[in-house]
């Protein structure tokens, strides 16, 4: 089964879970996404399956984008994206993947570009703190500081200056899914996720072990005689 899809960024909320604690959620309208290619070992030497979601017009595509479609006879889509799979023998072109690979209760990981912040210095880019503000240094309470060495009398490479925050693509790993509503394409992400509300994501189950917890019943207490 291919635990992927591609997901657009509603917003966040909240919600309460079993113990009726508040859960902050991210709202993901994942899918439908349509299979538009599939890769496999024997042609391509990976196995992957390319999904297509969002629609969008034709005139709003190049010649060899729409031909692509018409030659596969699916319809238009805005997004694709290549996922990787053990084995990808089980799908074909024109095949619709919903939201309900998932369920509650998984682990995923979410790729996504960062909200673009602009220019910015080293107190919001890199967490710095401020230079004193008295004495008559008031103009420079949000400087950096010396970026020079003693010894090799140039700046290092990977010196965290100021600079350009955001615009960037990255993982979020290890997100609980919360809650999962195959009726309306609905999924529900616990904290937050990266890119402006509708932004586009891509969602996988996560890579990384997830911990079994395990019960541990108490030791019967014994009263000494």
């Amino acid at each position: 089964m291919l635990k992927s899809i591609i997901g657009k960024k509603i917003g966040m909320t909240q919600v309460f879970n079993e113990k009726g604690n508040v859960v902050p959620v991210t709202v993901v309208e994942a899918g439908p996404c349509i299979v538009t290619g599939v890769r496999t070992v024997e042609k391509n030497g990976y196995a992957a399956v390319q999904l297509g979601f969002g629609e969008i017009k034709e005139k709003s595509l190049s010649n060899p984008q729409l031909g692509f479609f018409k030659k596969n006879n699916i319809s238009c889509r805005k997004i694709i994206r290549e996922f990787r799979v053990s084995d990808a023998s089980g799908f074909s072109v024109g095949q619709e993947i919903k939201v309900d690979v998932f369920k509650a209760g998984d682990y995923v990981d979410v790729f996504a570009l960062t909200k673009g912040k602009g220019y910015a210095g080293v107190i919001k880019r890199h967490n710095f703190g401020m230079q004193p503000v008295s004495h008559g240094q008031s103009d420079r309470t949000r400087s950096r500081g010396s970026s020079g060495a003693q010894g090799p009398q140039k700046v290092l490479k990977g010196m965290k200056m100021s600079g350009h925050l955001g615009n960037e693509y990255v993982t979020v790993q290890k997100l609980l899914v919360v809650n999962v509503d195959a009726g309306k394409n609905i999924l529900l992400i616990k904290g937050s996720v990266p890119s402006v509300n509708k932004g586009t994501l891509f969602i996988s189950s996560t890579l990384k072990k997830i911990p079994k917890i395990s019960v541990v019943p108490e030791k019967a207490k014994t009263k000494k005689k």
